[in-house]
């Protein structure tokens, strides 16, 4: 099962034969398999848990779907969803397109279409604008709906591209290796650096393609034409500069969408690898760094005045910041309303018992 990834082994001191008695303290025994991020990765140990099944033949179930991977909207569901936007913004703005003021093509259709996508993208040139109440309360609820959809849809839209430029990197650097875990594990460690790369490269694409497209149908010069798209992408829209033509603002009706999302998208994944790195030199000390009594101490979680390896991993995590205590405390819980025989140990015994049916 993909979500089953890296195994762990929190490996004690001794063996089976010298487990404690039921009231004595415990130490941390083997721990199996833990859900991960990494679906190529976790597939590749499906297929070695596959060959390890015990004689009951069952593996640990599989979590519902959407609880690793995160519950976000399917693709198709949010370009629907866009879609039936821009129909309904462009209906409802075609009707009321007698109470808007400003520039008009002569399209009413094309004009509609313009100040809903201008609208949803929060670019607001201030070429078109609402002139009457009723007019002003439509874009301020187009404006709020196309904000939330526009980031859905991104979103989906951004893991789509990713995830393809994630594949021709693997397999152009890893092509060799396609099943050393290390390799994997390089794979997930580069993933928001890849992100960024697919970020930049789209990034550069609508830039290029917006100005020409101004320089030779809107007619203006090169400093201008790449004021207007940095003025358009960063949302800002100054609106002394804009499409006013109709083949522009049939243009600008799908470029503006595409290229607002792609610059968030941009410095959302400058940002992600910044707090990476942070994150990385973070786990280098803490990796590296002498230890003391003092951290034995703080490490010792059975108090038996010794440290097997699960209590040290789990302190190395804490300080790491990706455990709390409290979660640990709540694990420990679990193991014990589950270690039926307070054997220190679960066996199926153990769960039969513990939860029945």
């Amino acid at each position: 099962m993909a979500e089953n990834g890296v195994q762990q082994h929190l490996l004690h001191d001794g063996d089976r034969s010298k487990m404690p008695p039921p009231g004595r303290a415990r130490r941390f025994r083997r721990c199996q398999t833990a859900p991960s991020h990494n679906a190529e990765q976790g597939s590749i140990l499906l297929r070695q848990n596959m060959s390890r099944k015990g004689a009951s033949g069952t593996l640990p179930p599989v979590p519902p779907n959407g609880l690793i991977t995160g519950a976000r909207p399917r693709f198709w569901l949010v370009g629907i969803l866009l879609l039936a936007y821009l129909l309904s913004g462009t209906a409802a703005f075609y009707l009321a397109m007698d109470d808007m003021s400003g520039d008009r093509s002569g399209n009413r259709a094309l004009d509609a279409l313009y100040f809903c996508v201008v609208t949803m993208t929060t670019v607001g040139y201030g070429d078109i604008v609402p002139s009457s109440d009723v007019a002003k309360l439509l874009a301020c609820v187009f404006a709020f709906a196309g904000v939330a959809l526009v980031g859905a849809f991104l979103s989906k839209a951004a893991d789509y591209l990713v995830e393809k430029q994630e594949a021709l990197v693997f397999r152009a650097v890893h092509l060799n290796h396609a099943d050393d875990p290390k390799s994997l594990r390089d794979m997930e460690a580069n993933k928001v650096r890849y992100k960024l790369y697919t970020a930049t490269g789209l990034l550069a694409v609508v830039l290029a393609s917006g100005m020409a497209f101004l320089m030779k149908v809107e007619g203006m010069r090169l400093v201008d034409a790449f004021y207007c798209v940095c003025a358009t992408v960063t949302t800002l829209g100054y609106g002394d500069r804009s499409f006013s033509s109709t083949a522009g603002r049939a243009f600008a009706a799908a470029w503006i969408t595409v290229s607002t999302l792609v610059v968030a998208l941009f410095f959302l994944y400058a940002a992600e690898l910044a707090a990476e790195r942070r994150q990385r030199e973070l786990a280098h000390w803490v990796l590296t760094r002498r230890t003391t009594s003092m951290d034995l101490e703080a490490a010792d979680l059975d108090g038996d005045h010794r440290v097997s390896a699960a209590e040290f991993a789990l302190y190395k995590l804490k300080e790491l910041g990706k455990i709390s205590q409290e979660e640990i405390a709540e694990f420990l819980e679990e193991f014990d309303e589950l270690d039926v025989d307070h054997s220190g140990n679960l066996s199926s015994h153990d769960l039969a018992v513990a939860q029945p049916g």
